[in-house]
C-alpha cells in the first residue's frame, strides 16, 4: 500500500493509472476509521481495479465552536485498517496541500444545503462539496462510495456532480451499525457511558417508527412523534427530526414513495445523526 501526501503525486498516479485502463475506486475519509468506513473500502474494492482512500480532517467543514481541533486522529491504527481493507492507495495531504494560500473558490450547492443539517450548521456543506469537487479532480476517480448515514450529504454530492457534469458514479451504502442498533461514527468516542446508553434512543425510536409505517401509518406528524416521544425521556436534545422526500429533501406531510426520516440529536455537546428508509420491506 502507498502513502501519497501531494497532490501533484496524486493526480500523477492516478492519471498514469488510467492511460494504463485501471479503474480508480475512491472512498474519502477523515479517518479514525470504523467498520461503517470499512464496509466502505471493501465495497469500493469490489469495483475497480485501484482503491483509493483519502484521510484528510478537512477544517472547511468545521464551524467555529466546532471540534477540529480535538477530531480523533490516528494515522498508524488507520493505515493498518485500510490495507486489511483492501486500499491501494492513501491519499493524505495537509490543509497547506489541499487549500494553498490564497484560497478564494468554493463550491455550494443551494437549496439542498439549506435544510436539516445545513441549518445548524451554516457552511458545512460548502466545505463538504468544495473538498470533495478537490478530491474528484486530484484523484480523477471512476467511482466514488460514501455511506447513507450522511444521507444529506451523499444527495448535495449527487447533485454536484450531476450539475458540473464530473464524470464520477457516486455509490451509496447502507448504514453500518453497532449490535444495539447505533448508527457507527467516528463522533461516538466522545458519548460518555450514560450519554452512549441514551444515544439508543435515536434509533430505537426510528425503527419504531419504521415499523409503525409498515403496519399502515403514513402521516409524517405521527411517525415524528414517535421518534420524538423515545429521545425525549432518554434527556437527548432534538436539532431535527422530520420525514423527507429523498431527493429533494423537501418535508412530507405523509410517507410515500422514497421517504425518509431523519433526525439529528445531542447527548451533551455530542451530535448525533441517523435515518431510515421508509420502505414496506
Amino acid at each position: 500500500m502507498q502513502i501519497i501526501k501531494t497532490v501533484q503525486e496524486m493526480q500523477a498516479f492516478s492519471l498514469e493509472q488510467r492511460a494504463g485502463g485501471r479503474t480508480i475506486a475512491l472512498v474519502p475519509t477523515m479517518g479514525y476509521l470504523h467498520d461503517g468506513h470499512i464496509s466502505l473500502l471493501r465495497e469500493g474494492r469490489k469495483h475497480a481495479d485501484v482503491l483509493v482512500m483519502s484521510l484528510f480532517v478537512n477544517p472547511m467543514q468545521f464551524g467555529p465552536q466546532e471540534d477540529l481541533a480535538k477530531y480523533p486522529r490516528d494515522f498508524a491504527r488507520d493505515s493498518r485498517l485500510a490495507e486489511d481493507a483492501g486500499t491501494d492507495v492513501i491519499f493524505y495531504p495537509d490543509a497547506e496541500q489541499m487549500y494553498p494560500g490564497p484560497f478564494k473558490t468554493s463550491v455550494q450547492v443551494s437549496e439542498l444545503s439549506a435544510v436539516l443539517c445545513g441549518k445548524t450548521r451554516p457552511g458545512h456543506f460548502r466545505g463538504v462539496a468544495t473538498v470533495v469537487a478537490k478530491l474528484f479532480n486530484i484523484v480523477v476517480p471512476h467511482r466514488a462510495i460514501f455511506g447513507e448515514k450522511d444521507f444529506q450529504q451523499l444527495m448535495i454530492l449527487r447533485q454536484m456532480v450531476r450539475d458540473l457534469n464530473i464524470p464520477v458514479e457516486i455509490i451509496g451504502m447502507p448504514i453500518v451499525r453497532e449490535q444495539d442498533g447505533l448508527a457507527m461514527s467516528s463522533r461516538n468516542m466522545y458519548l460518555s457511558p450514560d450519554e452512549r446508553r441514551r444515544s439508543l434512543s435515536l434509533s430505537a425510536g426510528l425503527f419504531r417508527a419504521l415499523d409503525s409505517f409498515r403496519k399502515g401509518e403514513v402521516k409524517s406528524k405521527e411517525l415524528i412523534k414517535i421518534v420524538h416521544d423515545g429521545i425525549l425521556p432518554a434527556g437527548l436534545r432534538e436539532d431535527y427530526i422530520d420525514v423527507i422526500d429523498e431527493a429533494s429533501l423537501k418535508p412530507l406531510d405523509e410517507a410515500a414513495d422514497n421517504a425518509r426520516i431523519v433526525a439529528a440529536v445531542y447527548a451533551g455537546s455530542v451530535r448525533l445523526i441517523d435515518n431510515m428508509a421508509l420502505k414496506k420491506n
